[in-house]
């Protein structure tokens, strides 16, 4: 098995140093990886490797994932194989592949095909919707179980929460503001628990690529870092004890979305949500008056501070790349950047033709 530490300082190397596609990959990597954790499942160093090599240019996702599957079929005698590392290798190199691609449907369907991608081989039931319920014992609920939604009614709840969320307009809504709402959503679809197994890999694959459709080229460090923090934290979003005070509550994943969006730093620590956890002054609630973040970022929308990453990041950009880059179109981005500028947090350094933008506010 790949150790913990060296996996990540192997490909933090590749985004210290790397070109942009290699930064890309590794990040993706990274993630997918850091995503077993939530449960509990560690990678081989053949997978490793085999990432490297991806990065590195020498062989396509493609590739890798046909060199996954290969290394797995070769090795017929089950004392050679541990399953719960081949999982966690399959997996992590479909998980990277899904985050490299740039297609994307919101809707449920998207969901299911998500999960279907993920665990086909290693799940009978991949891709179909669970036909009974369900309970987990959660460490940090002391073994008590989140309730989650009864079988038969899987498909209609999600068809609301998904209606409803396509319905919401972030149009001029704070950051933090935004935040929070993106938080309640990711809970409320983790909580149906749609399928047998792999909801919350299956839910993180499908918040990312959700979030990258309002321009954020994230970096997806949280996920990689802190997956198994995302998966309690999506637990104690879910779960009430009134007897002994407890309620759900979203501020652990509005500090982990905050982390994520707003390049926060929050301290991820998960025993903060064990319920008989006592200290509050850990567990700042991100409406609380403490720093989380530069200076006036809290009053950006989120396409406007996806917009200023992009700029920052390239700042020779045309409105043809930024596009692209962002997922807008170029009137919109037009429009965008001449709002930014009448609000003093843009400006153009040398004309259209040769020039570049110079980003005003600290991000």
């Amino acid at each position: 098995m790949a150790d913990n530490k060296n996996w990540q300082v192997e490909l933090e190397e590749y985004i210290r140093q790397g070109e942009p596609d290699e930064i890309e990959k590794s990040n993706s990597w990274k993630t997918a990886i850091g995503l077993q954790d939530v449960d509990g499942l560690k990678t081989s160093e053949y997978l490793l490797d085999t990432a490297k090599e991806h990065i590195e240019g020498k062989i396509s996702i493609t590739d890798a994932d046909k060199r996954i599957q290969s290394y797995y079929e070769e090795r017929t005698d089950r004392n050679e194989v541990d399953a719960d590392t081949k999982e966690a290798d399959i997996v992590s190199v479909r998980i990277a592949r899904l985050l490299s691609e740039k297609t994307f449907q919101f809707s449920p369907a998207e969901l299911r095909n998500i999960h279907e991608k993920l665990f086909s081989g290693v799940f009978k039931h991949a891709g179909r919707i669970r036909n009974y319920n369900i309970t987990k014992k959660e460490c940090v609920l002391k073994g008590d179980t989140v309730v989650y939604a009864p079988f038969d009614s899987i498909q209609d709840t999600l068809v609301y929460d998904f209606q409803q969320e396509k319905e919401y307009s972030y149009e001029g809504l704070s950051l933090e503001k935004s935040v929070k709402h993106i938080s309640k959503f990711t809970s409320g679809i983790w909580q149906i628990h749609p399928f047998c197994e792999g909801n919350t890999r299956t839910t993180a694959v499908f918040i990312i690529k959700y979030l990258k459709t309002f321009g954020f080229d994230i970096s997806n460090e949280t996920f990689a870092a802190n997956s198994w923090f995302f998966r309690n934290a999506l637990v104690r979003a879910n779960y009430n004890d009134w007897q002994n005070n407890v309620h759900e509550t979203t501020k652990f994943l509005d500090m982990f979305f905050e982390n994520l969006l707003m390049d926060t730093h929050y301290d991820l620590k998960n025993r903060y949500m064990h319920v008989d956890y006592k200290d509050e002054s850990a567990t700042q609630s991100a409406t609380e008056n403490i720093p989380k973040c530069q200076n006036g970022t809290l009053e950006l929308t989120l396409e406007e501070l996806a917009l200023l990453n992009i700029l920052k990041t390239e700042p020779t950009a045309t409105q043809k790349r930024i596009a692209e880059l962002s997922g807008k179109s170029e009137r919109t981005i037009k429009r965008r950047t001449v709002e930014l500028q009448e609000k003093g947090y843009i400006y153009r350094e040398n004309g259209k033709r040769n020039g570049k933008w110079n980003v005003l506010i600290e991000i």
